[in-house]
């Protein structure tokens, strides 16, 4: 059985994020489930990206509504979830409890059964709200990891910023997968 990664894709800017991840977890042969917010579809626009070409990476999709599908339930196993990019208004539904829609459902189940929840949080600057939010999310179990490029590995283009970005999401997680990426990441580095 392949290793299964829930995704989330939030409204913020930065759609490249998700779109990367999908990418490369399709790459290394993961099970991707998929939920693409609506306020993410209007962002994809804006950035250039079509919502088809993310879906059609993705193993699995399910609409934001379906708070009934099975990545809301602990039963549903899976090596981690990684929402890529993350919008506050879903990092705080995240930190407060707050599961009204798929996304946050499916993050919150995440940490109630103590898997790996990686948020590619998109905000700058940060209010005293927003690092609060920050600080209850890394407290409960999420790893916050704001997209920051890494210029020790001499990015050629923005594409090798993004794709190291994703590649240190998706090393974060459990199993095969992140362990396959780790090794990639290595490569890539030359270590």
């Amino acid at each position: 059985m392949r290793e299964r990664v829930v995704v989330g894709i939030t409204g913020a800017s930065g759609q490249v994020y998700g779109l990367k991840v999908l990418q490369l977890l399709k790459e290394v042969g993961a099970e991707t489930h998929l939920v693409v917010s609506r306020a993410a579809e209007l962002t994809m626009r804006a950035e250039g990206i079509e919502l088809r070409e993310v879906k059609k990476l993705a193993s699995k999709v399910y609409g934001e509504e379906e708070i009934g599908a099975s990545i809301s339930s602990g039963s549903f196993f899976h090596s981690g979830m990684i929402i890529a990019p993350c919008s506050m208004k879903t990092a705080s539904s995240i930190a407060y409890g707050i599961t009204d829609n798929l996304i946050a459902r499916a993050a919150d189940v995440t940490l109630k059964e103590r898997r790996k929840l990686v948020l590619l949080v998109r905000e700058t600057p940060l209010h005293t709200g927003h690092l609060r939010t920050l600080l209850t999310l890394s407290e409960i179990g999420a790893i916050v990891m704001p997209p920051v490029p890494a210029f020790y590995t001499k990015p050629r283009d923005l594409e090798d910023v993004v794709r190291h970005t994703a590649l240190r999401a998706i090393a974060m997680l459990e199993g095969k997968t992140g362990e396959r990426v780790r090794e990639m990441l290595e490569e890539w580095r030359g270590l």
